[in-house]
């Protein structure tokens, strides 16, 4: 009997450390991804103005990242624009205000939806392909052999896809846009016979330059942001093929919840209300 009670005190007090092993370690864990996150940033960033510069290695993530991304990002884009305007005119229709119409897409594209889509283009794209190749470099000991030749693998490996990604993302978020008004003129112009005149004169009157500064600033954090998760979690994968596969994963979703958090904040930053 004096077993039995002995025993039931260290299960519950194994109950109650185990409960607070779960509700800590996923805070910590998080903590633990943001410090190694910015870690890896600011190790990137300091060898942009340190030689030896790698300019092969940038020019070549610039074409994987912006060139091959162009045709999805604008087919994308296109599609877009055609599902919003066919929205935004049903909704103004009710009130005979179907000229409004392409100043609203004009707007809902600069603002959010070419940036944000853009960037969540990029890192099904562009931002997989990084962590798995990074993450292959890894566990296949090509990062240790990039090390023992004296090459840093951050500067050879990490520094041109995120400075490609930032540079890059900000010019596919505006074709982005361009696609998106594209897809919204052969819906709103072609088939539902709008004036020409009047979309056009609405796309001015409601667009402004701060609403383009806007798209290129989101577009830029979101490449900076996108591409040093995406290193972070390939660069650090372990575990073989199974946990590059993880890494990958992980570094798609992480990117596209960063994406709308910062995207938030941005917006309630640059946006006076």
């Amino acid at each position: 009997m004096s077993g039995e009670a002995s025993d039931k005190p260290a299960e519950e007090e194994s109950f109650v450390s185990r409960t607070i092993d779960l509700v800590i370690s996923a805070p910590l864990s998080f903590l633990d991804e943001i410090g190694s996150t910015v870690t890896l940033a600011f190790r990137a960033m300091t060898w942009l103005v340190r030689p030896p510069f790698r300019f092969t290695q940038i020019l070549g993530a610039i074409e994987f990242i912006g060139a091959g991304s162009m045709f999805i990002a604008g087919l994308v884009g296109l599609f877009t624009g055609m599902a919003f305007t066919v929205s935004v005119i049903v909704g103004f229709r009710q009130f005979s205000a179907e000229g409004m119409v392409g100043g609203v897409v004009a707007l809902a594209l600069a603002r959010e939806l070419a940036p944000v889509l853009a960037a969540v283009v990029v890192t099904a794209r562009a931002g997989s392909t990084m962590a798995s190749e990074l993450g292959n470099m890894r566990v296949s000991e090509q990062i240790d052999a990039i090390t023992t030749m004296g090459v840093s693998p951050i500067q050879y490996l990490v520094m041109p896809r995120i400075l490609a990604t930032t540079l890059v993302l900000p010019f596919l978020g505006l074709f982005f846009a361009i696609s998106g008004m594209a897809g919204a003129y052969l819906v709103a112009v072609v088939w539902q016979s709008i004036d020409p005149g009047v979309f056009f004169e609405r796309i001015r009157t409601f667009v402004q330059f701060a609403d383009i500064r806007m798209l290129m600033v989101k577009s830029a954090l979101f490449g900076l942001v996108v591409s040093t998760i995406c290193c972070n979690k390939g660069f650090f994968a372990s575990g073989g093929a199974r946990g590059v596969g993880e890494a990958t994963a992980k570094a798609v979703v992480s990117s596209i919840v960063a994406i709308f958090a910062v995207d938030y904040v941005v917006t309630t930053i640059m946006t006076d209300i």
